[in-house]
């Protein structure tokens, strides 16, 4: 587990996408331990306990869940109510989160308490901060959230462990969470009445993995503009598509911003490229028409997810300044939903941009004089030889299967648990869907960008580019890819080297425009 020299404050200020994405990586937390901040969470725990001492009705406290709202539930069966809570949801399925996005989950859990509206006990908020520092991490399965009220099943997971139930992922191995706590001397914790319902009862697992996968689209954009330049200096193509005069007839600003990403890549005003053809292709002319609809929508996405990052999202919500307990829909993941399935919109459109330029960049009707399938033999060898044919279908596959997964998870709402959630977000599956596509898609832009440094070679090969003509950020990118990949000349299996730079493409190690 990497570490930041910072700590990430929570409890003090605003979280931000970046900042769950960190210590998704692994930089370590740090809870507010102000006397005023922890009396204010305190007040809330107090509250709770003055109800119960009032015989107060409180929903999930004194009574059942959901449905089973209208069951009172007696004093001596209280304490006992959020255990059963946490065990009855323990029936997700599916694969689990990886560890990076189940810390994800944790800060954005812990976050949201830590707003000081959901009845909590400052010592929950400490044990949750424990377990992210010591990386003690809850196995949660991804499957099993209809996205209100909340991520019940899923979020039942990091409730049970802190009652020392279920199991964690702790140094690299899945073990029983009573087991470590053994080790480590962790005594669990016995929740609190209304604990156990402000676990679980939040949008923190779809919040979660939408932080972590409007991070990815973030550097997955400027990627592809990175590589549509690469592609257009392969095809010989035209620098002036995406002159600055041009965009400001247009100016969406993230438009304008990937042309230009693209333009500077190209040194368009140093050394502008002019083609034989007065107009390239859609792939390589209206790149950033394409990339520019997900750079647009960024501000309002980012918007939606650190909102819902920042907010108190269970139910029932506790003011205990004003002494109300009140019932409403926080819950309720519309927002989150609604980002995950536009953002998993335009990352698809960005792999099916790139399988257009790979398509061009194979077939020699349309390549400019490259050789087909960017094979590198020569000679008798040529006829033997296929070059990047296989790859530029895999393209294909992974690109019909990302389309496929476009369709929005938020209209599939389901009717659940007697009618009483009976209009529910799909925010959850949506997120999902949305980190499938962007998986689909990083695939391609791997395939891609092998596919220009061995097209940009060839050109150099043919004497029909030389290298001062590239800019020293793609000179740069193209050395670093010729030593992942030397020349494709004899035929050979790709699969690792796609795999290793697929494994950079997530790690953000490829330098992109800023």
């Amino acid at each position: 587990m990497s570490h930041v020299a910072d700590p990430i404050i929570v409890g003090q200020q605003t979280l931000t996408i970046a900042q769950v994405a960190a210590v998704a990586a692994g930089a370590s937390v740090q809870l507010n331990d102000q006397p005023a901040y922890v009396a204010s969470i305190e007040r809330g725990a107090q509250f709770i306990d003055s109800l119960l001492a009032e015989e107060g009705v409180v929903y999930g406290v004194t009574t059942g869940y959901g449905d089973s709202c209208t069951v009172a539930v007696n004093q001596a069966l209280v304490a006992e109510l959020p255990l059963h809570l946490t065990r009855f949801h323990g029936c997700g399925m599916g694969q689990h989160l990886s560890s990076a996005q189940a810390r994800a989950v944790m800060v954005c859990r812990l976050n949201s308490l830590a707003q000081g509206k959901s009845g909590v006990s400052y010592a929950l908020l400490q044990r949750l901060t424990e377990l992210l520092n010591r990386n003690i991490v809850p196995l949660i399965p991804e499957e099993g959230s209809v996205g209100a009220s909340g991520d019940l099943t899923p979020l039942s997971y990091l409730a049970a462990v802190l009652q020392g139930e279920r199991q964690v992922l702790f140094n690299n191995e899945i073990q029983e969470t009573a087991a470590v706590y053994q080790q480590l001397h962790i005594t669990p914790l016995v929740l609190r009445p209304k604990e156990g319902l402000a676990l679980m009862n939040g949008t923190a697992v779809m919040t979660a993995l939408a932080c972590l996968a409007y991070q990815r689209a973030d550097y997955l954009a400027r990627l592809c503009a990175r590589i549509t330049a690469l592609a257009s200096i392969t095809l010989q193509g035209n620098s002036h598509h995406f002159d600055e005069i041009l965009f400001n007839a247009k100016p969406h600003p993230g438009q304008m911003q990937v042309a230009k990403w693209i333009r500077d890549d190209l040194q368009h005003h140093q050394h502008p490229r002019n083609a034989n053809r007065l107009q390239d292709r859609y792939s390589i002319r209206c790149a950033p028409h394409i990339i520019g609809v997900l750079v647009d929508a960024q501000p309002f996405m980012r918007q939606f997810i650190e909102t819902e990052l920042n907010s108190a999202n269970d139910n029932p919500i506790v003011d205990a300044a004003g002494e109300h307990i009140l019932h409403g829909g926080h819950f309720y993941g519309g927002h989150i939903a609604f980002v995950m399935d536009s953002l998993k919109n335009a990352v698809a459109n960005l792999a099916d941009l790139l399988d257009r330029q790979m398509a061009l960049l194979m077939d020699p009707k349309f390549n400019n004089g490259l050789p087909a399938n960017l094979s590198g033999s020569q000679g008798p060898r040529q006829v033997i030889n296929h070059g990047f044919k296989a790859v530029q279908i895999g393209c294909s596959a992974w690109t019909a299967e990302a389309l496929k997964l476009t369709m929005p998870a938020s209209v599939f709402s389901r009717s659940t648990e007697c009618h009483n959630q009976d209009k529910v977000s799909m925010g959850t599956i949506a997120a999902r869907d949305a980190l499938r596509v962007l998986t689909l898609t990083e695939q391609v832009a791997s395939a891609a960008l092998l596919a220009v440094s061995q097209g940009i070679r060839l050109r150099l090969r043919q004497a029909e580019l030389s290298e001062q003509e590239l800019s020293p950020s793609l000179s740069t990118l193209l050395n670093q890819l010729t030593a992942e990949l030397p020349l494709v000349e004899e035929d050979r299996p790709l699969e690792q080297t796609l795999r290793d730079t697929l494994a950079k493409i997530q790690q953000a190690v490829w330098e992109v425009p800023q």
